[in-house]
């Protein structure tokens, strides 16, 4: 802008000194055509108006894009100013919606396990009952004599049975077995429906589970989701089984870390006691070039140890013994003669230290529960304490007490539903797992044999409610309220809770799926009760 003025103070100054009149005619000499000049310089005078008017139009130009971008820039701070507002107030409500989120979550995981202390909760929950009509007490008393008990009469004649056969297979399989080499058997433990006296559907299969340990000097080291090893969450519930020398510290020697001298000897680990080669791991199913037991080599093994040990004692019993199923390696079917079959499972299991929580290769009906993260990755199974915990509760109940009658009634109808409409993501440890949280939940008096229908409603509305969240919590892990006298380990109750319905948050088809198969089982509850029971006058 200053040399934009100064340009127009230079074309006046030279205007008015070339100008005519500033010299008088007796101090220079005239041209003689003096028109002539005039014209040129009226020319020039109007050259320098308009070279006047193009600076001052570039002057005006440029104050104009000045201001321009001084409103730019003033435009810029603000919204600059507005954004940090914006910014600030949107971290703001983020920061609110997850400390309200954490609230929520925090206050439901406190209170998981007050599950129905009342009835007024109990009758609140789930639209899906409206319109739904239970039996009455009568019918229901009638169809739980006639059609539970009259089909559940011979199960303890079958489970004695089975535990005497599977005892004398087990003692074949220890004769043929390498004491030096194979793994040590021990004796097998029923576990499961059969055992807790609530299965209704036939067949009727025993589960019976095999501890077993590996040759001396060897031993199990186990570590779980839960004792501060990184799991993912979808390997919640499982653990690792690692095989090593019961004289090998967990840490690993300082002889294998630092070169001793030719005059130096590790009391530990001398020449003659040194780890096993690779080759030597794989013999004690090790998955290959690790120390972590494979549960695909546990059961290829049990089941070559158990057709050998059936070999050898065939020539005592008229009947044929088989593996049932090909997905399930522990399967084992009896075929008589007269063409009747017994099955069960015969499962290897793993014991965590020194409790009753085992480590399980293979779950035989699994159901919605997803496959093994890898073959090294072995679930926990609890049912041993689970079938303490009944029995334990069942000795402060009222006599002939409801909550057998009502797991069975559910488990009956969810079976025929299933095989009416196809099956769904509920399993009967699903039901079972229900039922042991009202078992706790609720006073004992409230399990009378005459409180059957109101403990059945109660059953199904706290399913709903744990299907409509997508959450059902594991009884045992997490659970702060699990009697002292079983002695479970105290490391899963301070553990955080399992929620068995996660793969229904991951699976929008089988969840979909089991929540029309729950719906339908509601509206045709009345209509499979009658069809089963006899007439009532």
């Amino acid at each position: 802008m200053p040399v934009g003025i100064f340009r127009v103070c230079l074309v006046v100054i030279t205007a008015i000194v070339n100008h005519p009149l500033l010299f008088p005619k007796e101090n220079g000499t005239v041209p003689e055509n003096a028109e002539e000049i005039i014209q040129k310089m009226k020319e020039r005078e109007e050259s320098l108006r308009l070279e006047q008017l193009r600076l001052e139009q570039e002057i005006a130009d440029q104050e104009a894009t000045q201001k321009a971008l001084e409103k730019a820039a003033e435009v810029v701070e603000e919204s600059k100013e507005e954004k940090v507002r914006w910014d600030m107030w949107t971290a703001l409500s983020m920061v609110i919606f997850l400390l309200i989120e954490l609230w929520r979550q925090d206050f439901q995981e406190g209170n998981w396990q007050d599950t129905g202390g009342e009835e007024d909760d109990m009758a609140v929950l789930g639209k899906a009952f409206k319109g739904v009509v239970f039996p009455d007490k009568a019918v229901l008393a009638s169809f739980y004599e006639k059609r539970i008990l009259g089909t559940t009469g011979d199960m303890a004649r079958m489970r004695e049975m089975v535990e005497g056969f599977a005892d004398d297979l087990l003692e074949a399989l220890r004769s043929v077995c390498n004491r030096d080499a194979d793994m040590e058997v021990e004796d097998c433990m029923g576990v499961g429906s059969m055992y807790e006296n609530w299965r209704v559907r036939k067949p009727f299969v025993c589960d019976l589970i095999v501890p077993f340990a590996p040759p001396e000097p060897y031993c199990f080291r186990s570590q779980t989701w839960c004792s501060g090893d990184c799991f993912p969450p979808d390997e919640q519930g499982y653990g690792t089984i690692k095989v090593c020398r019961a004289d090998e510290d967990v840490t690993g020697c300082i002889c294998d870390k630092t070169k001793l001298g030719e005059d130096m000897l590790c009391l530990l680990h001398s020449k003659a006691n040194t780890t096993r080669p690779s080759s030597e791991m794989e013999d004690l199913l090790c998955f290959k070039n690790t120390q972590y037991l494979d549960a695909d080599q546990v059961m290829k093994w049990f089941q070559i140890a158990v057709t050998k040990a059936w070999n050898r004692i065939s020539h005592k019993y008229e009947f044929d013994l088989s593996f049932s199923l090909l997905d399930s390696p522990g399967a084992l079917k009896i075929k008589f003669r007269s063409g009747k079959s017994i099955a069960f499972n015969l499962t290897p299991v793993v014991q965590y230290e020194n409790s009753d929580v085992y480590f399980i290769s293979h779950f035989p009906r699994r159901g919605l529960a997803a496959d093994l993260p890898s073959s090294t990755h072995w679930f926990l199974t609890f049912a041993v304490y689970e079938r303490r915990f009944i029995q334990l509760v069942s000795k402060t109940l009222p006599a002939n007490a409801c909550h057998v009658s009502c797991l069975q009634i559910l488990s009956f109808l969810h079976g025929k539903q299933c095989s009416l409409t196809g099956p769904s993501g509920l399993t009967n440890y699903h039901l079972k797992t229900v039922m042991l949280h009202l078992l706790q939940a609720r006073p004992s008096q409230d399990w009378a044999p005459e409180k059957l229908e109101a403990r059945l409603q109660d059953l199904l509305k706290f399913l709903e409610k744990c299907l409509h969240e997508k959450k059902l919590y594991h009884f045992f892990i997490g659970n702060g309220k699990v009697p002292a006298e079983l002695g479970f380990p105290i490391i899963f109750q301070r553990a955080e809770p399992l929620n068995l319905f996660r793969p229904f948050v991951l699976r929008r088809d089988i969840y979909r799926k089991t929540v029309d198969t729950f719906h339908e089982m509601l509206r045709n509850m009345s209509a499979l009760i009658n069809e089963y029971t006899v007439h009532i006058p």
